[in-house]
């Protein structure tokens, strides 16, 4: 019995010498000697790739930025008594969320001091002595529509591109896949026109499909592990900017009840 494999076998072994005729040395040389669709494959997982590390890049320094100038503010917010002050350096910190929150909330709130110091004749006769109490009614429900305004721009900024990488992550690897059986399915026809079975003939054909797969999977694997990564990181970021939209509507609320409470 294993006499007779051997004798199966052996003859193949000896022609694969000639692999080399077929095969390349290299990855490169694979690509490069594949199919036209394969490599119409191969070609869309490149841009695939080339498209995802390129975000890769571009949003480590966009969500790197974020959080340390989100890191600044809060430290400035805490210390610093006035808004004003804390609003002059806001202005500095462009990438961070949590800045550009409260230059919202800032500048809706300064709207609402100029109406209650000086309104105009026919808001005066609108609203006559209840001016005082509409003011910080109508001020806090604009206050909170702008924060939420801003809330929703800063999360659609930080998650802008992500769902490229998604796409990637969840779309290469069946791209590969579709090359590497089209490649089988043409190895194994010119199997059926050469009328021959052996190594030298199978293997360059399905290398040439399985390199396929292979760039599926290094298209897909860093998409999927960035795009995780940076949706913690937007998390985290959402989770502070509620905290802190929450934070300043309190201290804003705070200072309109300390206004119309305190004596005329």
């Amino acid at each position: 019995m294993i006499q007779m494999i051997a004798q199966q076998i052996l003859p193949s072994l000896v022609t694969s010498g000639d692999i080399s005729t077929g095969l390349q040395d290299n990855v490169w040389g694979l690509m490069f000697n594949a199919g036209p669709t394969v490599k119409m494959v191969l070609l869309i997982l490149m841009l695939f790739s080339v498209t995802s590390w390129g975000i890769i890049f571009f949003k480590f320094r966009v969500l790197r930025s974020a959080i340390s100038e989100t890191e600044t503010f809060l430290g400035i917010f805490w210390e610093t008594a006035k808004l004003s002050q804390i609003y002059g350096e806001a202005k500095k910190l462009q990438n961070s969320p949590l800045a550009e929150i409260f230059r919202s909330g800032y500048i809706e709130l300064e709207k609402v001091r100029k109406l209650a110091t000086n309104p105009s004749a026919s808001d005066a006769a609108q609203a006559g002595q209840d001016l005082d109490i509409i003011s910080p009614i109508m001020g806090m429900g604009n206050i909170r529509r702008a924060l939420e305004q801003a809330m929703i721009s800063e999360r659609t900024r930080l998650e802008r591109n992500l769902n490229f990488l998604a796409t990637t992550g969840s779309t290469a690897p069946f791209i590969g896949l579709f090359g590497t059986v089209w490649g089988i399915m043409d190895a194994f026809r010119k199997i059926g026109v050469r009328g021959s079975t052996n190594l030298a003939t199978v293997a360059p054909g399905i290398s040439e499909a399985l390199i396929a797969t292979a760039v599926g999977l290094f298209a897909a694997i860093p998409a999927v592990v960035a795009y995780n990564y940076y949706v913690g990181k937007v998390k985290t970021l959402s989770s502070e900017m509620d905290n802190f939209s929450s934070e300043f509507l309190n201290i804003i609320q705070r200072n309109f009840e300390a206004i119309r409470k305190s004596p005329q």
